[in-house]
């Protein structure tokens, strides 16, 4: 059943129900829904467009959202669990409030998006752009941002102990008061950026000297 909606308007559309659970959609326009509260189970969004829909409180369970627009989004107060968003951009999305339990966000772009308060825990946010970004005081321990973009991005008082960021982009990135150790930084510029007030481990401390000339005794 096709879920296109005819020709787009400016105001809400209430009209358009969320699929049910398992559906497969593809190249569908959700532009300004209102699915507040809703829960997807299982389904599958492929080059979809959600631009300024309402998604407040939506509950996702193992879906997969692949190369979706979701610009100017509202998901406040939202919740995933073993969903993925693959390669989507949330442009000035608001999702302060969600939480995202084992959820995959590799290679999604989050330019102007509000992104706290919010819980992540154990998810996938590598090769994600998420420069410029507000995620001062977030608990992001444990979690993978290999090769992730945080040019720019607000990271003081962060906890990433244990966090994958291997080869993590980190030019002009505040860090002040951040808890780096035990974290993986494999191929890291650690000439990008300022670590004053940081917590390292003797294995980054060292890296870091060694980066800055110098010479560190065995």
């Amino acid at each position: 059943m096709s879920l296109r909606t005819g020709p787009t308007g400016t105001g809400p559309r209430p009209h358009v129900g969320p699929p049910e659970a398992g559906a497969e959609v593809e190249g569908e326009d959700f532009a300004r829904v209102d699915w507040w509260g809703a829960e997807l189970d299982g389904v599958t969004f492929t080059l979809c467009r959600f631009d300024d829909a309402g998604l407040e409180e939506l509950v996702t369970r193992r879906c997969v959202f692949d190369q979706c627009v979701l610009t100017g989004v509202r998901m406040g107060g939202s919740r995933h669990l073993g969903t993925a968003f693959l390669s989507c951009r949330f442009d000035r999305a608001r999702l302060f409030g969600a939480t995202w339990e084992g959820c995959k966000l590799t290679g999604s772009q989050f330019p102007g998006a509000q992104l706290r308060p919010m819980t992540s825990t154990e998810c996938d946010w590598s090769y994600a752009s998420l420069r410029g970004a507000d995620l001062s005081g977030l608990d992001l321990s444990g979690q993978r941002f290999r090769e992730a973009d945080f040019t720019d991005a607000d990271l003081r008082e962060c906890d990433l102990t244990g966090a994958d960021l291997d080869r993590a982009r980190l030019q002009s990135t505040k860090l002040r008061g951040a808890d780096l150790r035990g974290a993986s930084m494999e191929e890291v510029n650690w000439r990008a950026f300022d670590v004053t007030g940081v917590r390292l481990d003797l294995v980054h401390a060292v890296r870091f000297a060694r980066a800055h000339g110098a010479l560190v005794a065995g």
